[in-house]
């Protein structure tokens, strides 16, 4: 039931009847109500390593110039990720993480009515982002929890104006590969702005893969978001960039605000961003913590599926086994995973990649739980 009501004979303000409609984003929750346990949280994909020394260095290094206003363009650290992923600065858009850079996407593509199209498994961010900017989301089926290019194809109506691929996907954890990618934008109309939400590219370790780049420098119509909210360990800063045709990029400068990414941040992703050794020490950690993990709780009964990013799903079976009672389970022990329900995959928990210790802890409380 809406709470905009008429009061007194007067109207009161309403905002677009589709924000209305939208159910808000749950974010993973970090607490565990009246639990004294230490708390293992693994439900919002961040890592376990943390930030960069010299991100952090940089950041603390900011804290005498609060006063002053960021650069408005973020133009050093446009040219630092220019530098590091050999890209034209010019074509590189920052934003408040690219959950921002998302939501401009709609707010400047998007007309009243208008359709955007995203995999049935995908981020619950573009059907928010969609309809508060007054466009109509639309899903296309996946197959074997993957983004399926010929059911996106024939989805797409005269109404779609854009179409969202998070590569790999959250929250499965699968990703399509370059041939599929450069496929789709092939069989997109020209007006149809294709998005590459590639959150999750670098700890993808697969030979055919591509977070973009290249389907960006196709044409006029691709876009490739980019965050330091997972590998580089800064999601507190809300950091996020876009690579764009350079039209695209101005269109997103006119809209975006002036001073978007605050001073810290720009100074932290500088220096995350050029800490190469770093990132790959966090990318081999990774790999080496998934496999371990997903292959201990195979052992134990349960289907923990292969996934290209830094989080993993675990299937549970119907009964009193299923994934409602082992995430109660796993809270009572103080592990804090991602219920994805609202996905429409009510079987399933998603795990985050943790620290070693926490991922044997993990396959410790499971075992005990299918007992």
């Amino acid at each position: 039931m809406s709470i905009y009501k008429i009061k007194e004979n007067i109207m009161l303000p309403r905002p677009k009847a589709s924000i209305l409609n939208i159910e808000p984003y749950k974010a993973g929750i970090s607490k565990v109500k009246g639990s004294s346990k230490k708390i293992i949280k693994l439900s919002s994909n961040e890592t376990p390593l943390g930030a960069s020394p010299k991100a952090i260095a940089a950041y603390m290094d900011m804290a005498n110039n609060l006063h002053r206003y960021p650069d408005s363009s973020a133009s050093e650290l446009r040219q630092a990720i220019g530098e590091v992923h050999n890209l034209s600065p010019d074509r590189i858009v920052c934003g408040a993480g690219s959950d921002e850079i998302l939501s401009l996407l709609c707010v400047a593509y998007l007309s009243e009515g208008d359709e955007a199209l995203y995999s049935e498994y995908g981020f619950l961010m573009y059907p928010i982002s969609t309809m508060a900017a007054g466009g109509i989301p639309k899903k296309a089926g996946e197959k074997n929890l993957t983004t399926n290019v010929d059911s996106i194809l024939a989805s797409v109506t005269e109404k779609t104006r854009i179409v969202f691929i998070a590569n790999p996907n959250n929250p499965t954890g699968t990703y399509i590969n370059r041939n599929e990618i450069r496929r789709l934008r092939k069989g997109l109309p020209a007006n149809v702005l294709l998005v590459l939400d590639s959150a999750y590219a670098e700890y993808v370790i697969e030979n055919d893969y591509t977070a973009g780049e290249d389907i960006v420098d196709m044409g006029e119509n691709t876009v490739m978001t980019r965050t330091f909210s997972k590998i580089y360990g800064l999601a507190g800063l809300r950091l996020g960039w876009a690579y764009c045709p350079e039209p695209i990029a101005d269109i997103l400068n006119r809209v975006r605000g002036p001073f978007n990414v605050s001073s810290p941040a720009i100074a932290a992703g500088i220096a995350a961003v050029r800490d190469v050794e770093f990132i790959n020490h966090a990318r081999s950690y990774n790999q080496a913590c998934l496999t371990q993990v997903c292959g201990e709780i195979n052992k134990i009964g349960l289907k923990a599926y292969k996934s290209s990013a830094n989080f993993f799903l675990v299937e549970f079976p119907q009964g009193n086994k299923n994934s409602k009672n082992a995430d109660q389970f796993l809270k009572d022990h103080g592990i804090i995973v991602r219920a994805i329900d609202s996905y429409g995959l009510a079987n399933y928990l998603r795990f985050t990649v943790g620290s070693e210790e926490d991922n044997r802890f993990v396959v410790d409380v499971l075992k005990e739980f299918l007992q």
